[in-house]
């Protein structure tokens, strides 16, 4: 089960075999960016660990790889918001990893998104990590490993996970894909070969942003990053076309709250110590992060679109992301300076860092949008 987990990361493959063959370490930390497969690893892994130190590898090894799993000796920790709740790594990591298996000879603890632990949760996992129990393994997670104290990184084994290439994404994303029956009982056909190559392209080596691009709001992110581009090529950037950028955006953390909110409520009801204040900012986290999330990848889209014009003027639209766009790209590439064009997606792209500063996103869109038809025209 490790070697088909690990088929798209040879040097994670070979870290973990090897691991297994010696003796796994006492702590890993599974670095790489979103979509990459540490989850489907670490859940591997994490199987193996407990199947070897089992009485029935087999039954043992099969429970583990369950999601969710009822092995008791496999513990599973993922953020039910913006961030892991400190108790619930106290309780869950901290003290749990003291008491002996319930089978076996060894329990795993996989904590996803790691740096999303707050450094209160991450100090207290120091002693864990620096005495654990022989009996004890630990996995951490992280797409964003710089958030991640120093002292926490450095106590782990690293395992380095690369983005998947576009032609894998585009395999999963097809694996995917398919006639859909709603709750209305209409069915969705799949999607053009083109559209699934484009999205593959796009996703930057993340199957679930690719699967997000293939969807509703996905589709439509994508026509409103096109209609920005267009209006910067044009000169109608006076009707300032971002603002659907920033409507979307608000749209989506608007829906993440709603769902954050649901969810957090449901299990105060069966029992979760949670304050009306905790649950409030917590969804106003979500909220906030998912609204963050979806702005920035518009404008990734946005400058994605700059790109593929200077590729197409350049005569190399073999290499364009929006495949099933060329007509359109053709159409706007006429002409063009593919030097300006390139110069336009930097703009974006230098945008979205200065997005991280704090500074007002309507200001920051404004301007930016008023250089870029200064740039192309």
């Amino acid at each position: 089960m490790l070697e088909a987990a690990t088929e798209h990361q040879p040097r994670a493959r070979v870290a973990l075999t090897a691991a297994l063959a010696n003796g796994p370490s006492h702590a890993y930390l599974f670095r790489g960016p979103r979509g990459a497969g540490k989850r489907a690893v670490a859940r591997a892994f994490a199987a193996e660990i407990v199947a070897a130190a089992a009485e029935d590898p087999e039954d043992a090894r099969r429970r583990a790889l369950l999601d969710p799993s009822p092995h008791p000796d496999l513990v599973w920790l993922a953020p039910r918001g913006a961030q892991h709740l400190v108790e619930e790594v106290r309780e869950r990591v901290i003290r749990a990893a003291a008491y002996r298996p319930f089978e076996g000879g060894k329990r795993v603890f996989v904590v996803e998104a790691a740096e999303a632990m707050r450094d209160e949760s991450q100090n207290a996992l120091l002693k864990t990590l620096e005495e654990p129990p022989e009996f004890v393994h630990l996995i951490l997670l992280s797409s964003e490993p710089d958030g991640l104290l120093e002292t926490i990184a450095s106590r782990c084994q690293p395992v380095e996970f690369a983005p998947l290439s576009a032609d894998v994404v585009e395999l999963e994303l097809q694996a995917a894909d398919g006639p859909k029956t709603s709750k209305s009982g209409t069915e969705s056909a799949r999607r053009p070969p083109e559209e699934v190559a484009a999205a593959a392209r796009l996703a930057a080596g993340d199957v679930g942003r690719g699967r997000l691009l293939l969807g509703e709001r996905g589709c439509g992110l994508r026509v409103e990053a096109e209609c920005c581009a267009t209006a910067a090529l044009r000169g109608e950037v006076a009707g300032a076309p971002w603002r659907k950028l920033l409507d979307g955006a608000a749209a989506a953390g608007e829906d993440a709250e709603a769902a954050t909110r649901e969810a957090l409520e449901e299990e105060a009801e069966a029992g979760m110590k949670r304050t009306a204040r905790d649950i409030s900012d917590e969804v106003k986290r979500v909220g906030r992060r998912r609204r963050t999330e979806i702005l920035d990848l518009g404008l990734e889209l946005t400058a994605a679109w700059f790109r593929d014009l200077a590729a197409v003027a350049s005569g190399a639209e073999e290499v364009a992301f929006n495949r099933d766009r060329l007509a359109e790209l053709r159409a706007q590439a006429a002409g063009l300076d593919p030097a300006r064009a390139r110069r336009a997606a930097e703009l974006v792209a230098d945008s979205r860092r200065r997005l991280d500063l704090n500074v007002s996103e309507e200001l920051a869109l404004e301007s930016l949008f008023f250089r870029l038809e200064r740039e192309l025209r």
